[in-house]
């Protein structure tokens, strides 16, 4: 597969869905040729007949993370944008991985905003009955981050009666140096006052996820993949690793000595026939990258486009 490089992995990463090796095609292609142009950074869930809904940004090198689109999909393929929702909107510089739950009525989507002029993030919520009603819906800060942190590209999981959310963390202590990341846990009662508790994984030292490491989903069975890079010199060009579940709930403990995959924001919605459908970000040898899906389980099958 063209613009990915395969790894191989450790025994104890438990047959993990590695991007790159089911048969992937593109659902959103870059909204133009050349570095800067990117669809992905996907978050996606299953409606109650079946439908997969995902939300995804889109940038250019001018216009930088300059929407979100919602979309549905019948087979998790074609996609049909039935909501856009504009940085503007936001007061925002930027937009970035949004994450999207299905609620017990309606729908909510945490949105990954850049407070203009400043290396802070933070993450704000919307509700709505329906996917195409994100259009119209009334965003409220839940993540406000602080003066020596930004917060964005949540994971974000109904558990129980509870919410859990893996969240990026930005520290700002040191002007620029603000790339560097940690993924912290956090847990709710309603998924929109929510308690900390600390760290849930983070780089390793001479590792190459050294720069830090950035939760992107979680299975039920607690492992998880996430982002890393090695120097701030990678900073938009993460790559993908494998994690298991830590001592502690809601921490990770990263496998393996090598990233599984050359892509990034990898998501994976369970299917009710067992099947895993994989969402990612895959750069392209010019410099942009299309948003990815691809198709996992006990049998083989074939996603086609």
């Amino acid at each position: 597969m063209a613009g990915v490089a395969l790894h191989a992995t450790a025994p104890s990463e438990r047959d993990f869905p590695i991007p790159g090796t089911a048969g992937a095609v593109v659902v959103v292609p870059a909204p133009g040729a050349g570095p800067g142009f990117w669809a992905g950074a996907p978050s996606a869930a299953l409606a109650a007949d079946g439908t997969v809904v995902i939300a995804y940004r889109l940038r250019s090198p001018d216009d930088r993370g300059a929407r979100v689109a919602v979309a549905t999909s019948h087979d998790g393929v074609h996609l049909e944008a039935v909501a856009m929702l504009e940085k503007r909107r936001f007061a925002a510089e930027s937009l970035e991985r949004p994450a999207l739950v299905r609620l017990d009525r309606g729908w909510r989507l945490y949105m990954s905003c850049a407070m203009p002029g400043t290396k802070h993030w933070r993450i704000d919520a919307l509700d709505a009955l329906e996917p195409a009603a994100f259009a119209d819906a009334t965003p409220r800060t839940v993540f406000a981050g602080s003066d020596h942190v930004g917060v964005k590209d949540p994971v974000v999981r109904r558990h129980g009666d509870g919410w859990e959310a893996w969240i990026c963390c930005h520290p700002l202590d040191e002007p620029g140096e603000e790339d560097r990341m940690t993924t912290a846990y956090a847990t709710s009662g309603d998924g929109l006052t929510w308690r900390w508790h600390g760290d849930a994984l983070a780089g390793r030292p001479g590792m190459w996820d050294a720069r830090g490491a950035r939760v992107t989903a979680v299975l039920p069975d607690g492992s998880a993949s996430y982002d890393g890079r090695a120097s701030k010199e990678e900073n938009f060009s993460e790559r993908t690793g494998v994690a298991l579940p830590g001592s502690a709930r809601g921490t990770l403990t990263a496998v393996g000595d090598r990233p599984v995959a050359d892509v990034r924001y990898l998501d994976l919605v369970p299917m009710p026939d067992g099947t895993l459908v994989a969402y990612y970000e895959r750069p392209n040898a010019d410099g942009s990258h299309d948003l990815c899906a691809e198709r996992f389980g006990p049998r083989a099958v074939s996603l086609s486009p």
